[in-house]
């Protein structure tokens, strides 16, 4: 590990002293821990998924400690990111093989926004001298596009090909929770093509994820998605365990906690008296979006 390796891990390890506003909380029971404690029973063969608010400079710099915490257990990690779609992992080989520049792969894959700059980091992070890799994870956009607007049945055989072998949608308690922060729908309809269409996200993600676990048992793969995949097990975390449920999951919440009080933080990360705890481990830290 090099040097600056070294200095971010230490300078984040002495943040998880201030355990109520900023650090690494246990989700049960919200002790106090070091990254080391969190990741130390991680081994290979496990998914570590990383829940984020996107755009956060902070976010990005807590993945890339427990990355490089991983690493330091003597660990070959590989990263899924979200922001990928798995129909362009080619597109995504050849970046990281260095066929493809920087700006060749982003027009190529129709990065849109937030910047590249907060995904840079996580995307190069694997060391292809090891077997590690970059996956790409997350169903066409064309797709979860036309299921939001027309429905599950509104697919062409084509169309349903791109889907994950044997999709399921996401549990119950997710999908009330999912329905909860969309008040506005037009009717309920909307709301169950909406979340059909969060299913394909989550279930595709897991599908690839599961699959590539399998065909390197010696690695880990730790995935980068946004926050409410990850939150109480019930999106991606749920989707791993069905398709795979001799996989060890490890998830990580990482809780923005700028301008929040006392009060707010601790409802913030309570457990939810239906699901559980929010992760495993949620980091609090306050973070402050750069812009997209």
């Amino acid at each position: 590990m090099n040097s600056w390796s070294l200095f971010l891990v230490s300078v984040l390890l002495s943040a998880c002293a201030h355990a109520q506003t900023s650090g690494i909380l246990r989700g049960n029971t919200q002790q106090p821990v070091l990254l080391q404690e969190a990741v130390g029973s991680v081994a290979p063969g496990s998914i570590v998924i990383i829940g984020e608010n996107h755009g956060f400079k902070e976010h990005q710099t807590q993945q890339l400690a427990i990355m490089t915490a991983l690493r330091a257990e003597g660990l070959k990690v590989s990263v899924g990111m979200e922001f990928f779609t798995y129909t362009q992992q080619d597109l995504v080989d050849s970046y990281r093989k260095g066929a493809l520049t920087e700006p060749e792969f982003l027009k190529a894959i129709a990065w849109g926004s937030p910047s590249y700059d907060y995904y840079r980091g996580q995307a190069e992070f694997p060391l292809l001298s090891e077997g590690a890799m970059t996956l790409a994870l997350n169903a066409p956009r064309s797709l979860t596009g036309k299921v939001s607007k027309q429905g599950l049945s509104s697919l062409t055989p084509e169309e349903s090909a791109l889907l994950p072998p044997q999709f399921s949608l996401g549990r119950d308690s997710y999908k009330h929770r999912f329905l909860s922060m969309m008040p506005h729908l037009p009717n309920p309809e909307a709301g169950e093509r909406y979340f059909a269409a969060q299913s394909i996200w989550d279930d595709t993600m897991a599908w690839k994820a599961t699959e590539f676990i399998a065909a390197h048992p010696d690695q880990v793969l730790v995935i980068v998605v946004g926050e409410f995949h990850v939150q109480y097990g019930g999106g991606l975390p749920d989707r791993i365990h069905a398709r795979a449920p001799q996989v060890p999951v490890l998830t990580f919440s990482q809780v923005n906690t700028l301008d929040l009080t006392e009060e707010e933080i601790s409802t913030e990360i309570a457990p939810s008296p239906v699901e559980g705890p929010r992760a495993d481990f949620l980091w609090l830290a306050p973070a402050q979006s750069l812009g997209l």
